[in-house]
C-alpha cells in the first residue's frame, strides 16, 4: 500500500501505441497516475474522457496523466481510437504495478467476491514523491479535484 509522502514505485510498461513507458523517465513533470477496472466500461470511459477533456490543463500546470488496467496494449489502442482519449494507457496485465501501489484487491458484486483492481489515483510530483493518494474513487468531480491538486503542486 502507497501512501502521500512515500516514493512512488517505479515501472515500465507497455502503454498505448506501441512503445513502452517508465515512470521516471516523466521526471521533472508531475505524474497523475491513475488505475480503472477495465477499458470501454461505463465509468472507466467517464474517468478516461474528464481527464483526456482536462488534458491541456494539466499539461500546463506540468503534469501528465497516465491510466493503468490489465488490459492489453490493443485493447487500449481500441480504447482510446474508440472515445478519442488524450491520456496515456499503460497495460498491467501481469498486475505487478497494481500490487505495488496497493490497489488489487478483493472486490464484491452481486455476493461474489473477486480481486479487481479498486479505481485509484495517486498524484507524483516532479521529484517521484507520491503526494495525494484517491482510493475508492468516484468518478464524478475527480478530475476537476485532482487538477486542483496538480495546481497547489
Amino acid at each position: 500500500m502507497i501512501d502521500a509522502g512515500q516514493t512512488a514505485p517505479d515501472f515500465t510498461l507497455p502503454r498505448d501505441g506501441g512503445g513502452q513507458i517508465t515512470l521516471s523517465a516523466l521526471r521533472p513533470k508531475a505524474v497523475v497516475l491513475y488505475f480503472y477496472p477495465k477499458d470501454d466500461t461505463s465509468g472507466c470511459t467517464a474517468e478516461a474522457k474528464d481527464f483526456t477533456a482536462m488534458a491541456g490543463e494539466f499539461e500546463k500546470a506540468g503534469a501528465v496523466v497516465v491510466g493503468v488496467s490489465k488490459d492489453s496494449p490493443a485493447s487500449h489502442d481500441r480504447f482510446v481510437r474508440k472515445h478519442g482519449l488524450g491520456v496515456i494507457l499503460a497495460s498491467d496485465e501481469g498486475s505487478d504495478v497494481c500490487e505495488r501501489y496497493g490497489v488489487w484487491a478483493e472486490k464484491s458484486m452481486y455476493g461474489k467476491k473477486y480481486m479487481g483492481i479498486e479505481r485509484s489515483t495517486f498524484l507524483i510530483d516532479g521529484s517521484g514523491t507520491v503526494r495525494n493518494v484517491w482510493r475508492k474513487v468516484k468518478v464524478p468531480g475527480h478530475a476537476e479535484e485532482v487538477l486542483a491538486a496538480v495546481k497547489a503542486l
